[in-house]
């Protein structure tokens, strides 16, 4: 087995510009998040504690936040920011902001969640939950009140569909019993505006609370819709934020006809997101769309105002 290990490295490492304690790190990095998805790891400090730890790297606080929104598109935006040989990312959402008994741990707690990382690497975390959670801006902003954070929203009805059909698998795989999606959303004839995932969607009503902690400046807001179409165009623009130099390139993607989404290819190995990802949505009736729609359009125009930006939403 020893054996194997060393040769395996041996292949990792052949070809690369950069230092082997590098590859590891970022090697690393990619079996961590392939242990989550089958359940290896758990949300606890123990998840890195058998991370090697090259010389002259630490685990640093993350310079960089994806802080939503949930089912908007995160997953995917961490795995293709992963590429980047200036990125190093956390393997699980940490919940350190959102959850009270997290938070009550401590930065060092949370410090002791993140990856090995260089001094040229830019560490990121993303907790899909921070957007919508009420205390999440304020205790970022007492962490780093320059922070830089990336944002990404999709047409609010389609996240909220999204959002239902993750719910609806969740229950299925549990046994446990499932709604329409119609018989959720409506309610006495009239739209459930109370509906924990419509209102995740009112991207006005939470983007107002980090406007009073952060400025515009410091939030890049990702096009989760144009993420799926085209992924390089969406990945450059934050390479800009975060002032990194280009090195996420088309050949880094490709379309898998299969699953019907981009897929990512780098270091000599193709990867796709989890199965989970990218299930088909339920047919939903066009009348509770038109409600949906009507109920969003209000708000979206608000938060085009608010962004000084604008989306192709309905």
């Amino acid at each position: 087995m020893a054996f194997l290990h060393v040769f395996v490295l041996l292949l990792l490492t052949q070809g690369q510009a950069f230092p082997i304690e590098y590859t590891l790190l970022k090697n690393a990095s990619t079996l961590e998040a392939a242990y989550l998805e089958i359940g290896e790891f758990s949300n606890t400090s123990e998840q890195y504690s058998a991370q090697a730890h090259p010389l002259g790297t630490s685990r640093q606080i993350p310079q960089t936040i994806i802080v939503g929104v949930r089912k908007g598109g995160t997953r995917a935006l961490l795995e293709m920011l992963d590429i980047h040989p200036n990125i190093v990312v956390a393997a699980t959402e940490v919940h350190f902001f959102d959850w009270d008994e997290n938070y009550v741990k401590g930065i060092e707690w949370y410090r002791s969640l993140m990856p090995f990382s260089y001094e040229n690497q830019i560490t990121i975390e993303k907790t899909p939950g921070y957007f919508t959670a009420p205390q999440t801006p304020e205790r970022i902003h007492e962490m780093n009140s320059s922070i830089k954070l990336l944002l990404i929203l999709r047409d609010p009805t389609e996240r909220v569909i999204s959002d239902y059909t993750q719910v609806y698998y969740n229950r299925l795989e549990n046994h446990k019993p499932v709604q329409a999606f119609e018989d959720i959303v409506i309610r006495n004839g009239a739209l459930n505006t109370k509906y924990k995932a419509i209102q995740r969607s009112l991207y006005d009503l939470h983007m107002e609370r980090w406007l009073k902690f952060f400025t515009l400046d410091q939030i890049h807001i990702v096009d989760g819709n144009n993420l799926i179409k085209s992924p390089l165009t969406e990945l450059q623009k934050v390479e800009r934020f975060l002032n990194l130099p280009p090195r996420i390139v088309s050949s880094n993607f490709y379309f898998n006809q299969t699953k019907g989404f981009y897929c990512i290819r780098s270091d000599g190995r193709e990867r796709c997101l989890h199965e989970s990802k990218g299930r088909p949505h339920p047919v939903v009736n066009e009348t509770v769309l038109e409600q949906l729609y009507l109920y969003f359009r209000e708000h979206n125009r608000k938060f085009y105002k608010m962004v000084n930006q604008s989306f192709d939403w309905h």
